[in-house]
């Protein structure tokens, strides 16, 4: 543990009050997945210093925000590359050719799930089990956009298009 006090950027903490406001004061654990978002946008992943500075900031017992970090696959506990790309494998994307999209990307990037590339730009997550558009399958998701009934050329031309 760190004795150093993290604090929170005024914009993370602005957002996070603006968020709280839609619950009862006593449900201060509603802005959770809230401030992990704002912190992951900013930073790129979830450090337990902030995780433990939304914590303080809301309240509430640190476990309360590292369960709610390490539970969900959005998140990433470790530094990433900038853009992060899910690629669903789950059935209806399996049935219609996501391990095959999965395999361009790792192609056309040079990594494996879990590896972000050498220049930082991109993180590749480890399996998604069901990004919930299984009627534009295959597709996976890049930072916060879906794309849909991908083929590998149109997957390539999407990586390509990223900034």
């Amino acid at each position: 543990m760190n004795n150093k006090k993290i604090k929170l950027s005024e914009s993370v903490c602005r957002e996070i009050d603006d968020y709280s406001k839609k619950f009862p004061s006593e449900h201060k654990q509603s802005a959770v997945i809230k401030a992990l978002h704002c912190l992951q946008e900013e930073d790129g992943y979830l450090s337990s210093e902030k995780m433990e500075a939304v914590a303080d900031y809301l309240g509430i017992e640190p476990i309360n925000v590292y369960e709610v970090g390490s539970f969900y696959s959005m998140f990433t506990l470790k530094p990433s590359g900038k853009h992060h790309i899910s690629v669903c494998t789950n059935i209806s994307c399996m049935l219609r050719g996501g391990d095959e999209i999965l395999q361009c990307v790792e192609r056309k990037l040079g990594i494996k799930e879990g590896e972000s590339t050498q220049d930082g730009k991109f993180f590749l997550k480890k399996e998604e089990e069901c990004l919930a558009a299984c009627c534009g399958a295959p597709m996976m998701q890049i930072d916060n956009v879906y794309y849909e009934n991908l083929t590998n050329d149109e997957t390539e031309k999407i990586i390509d298009s990223i900034d």
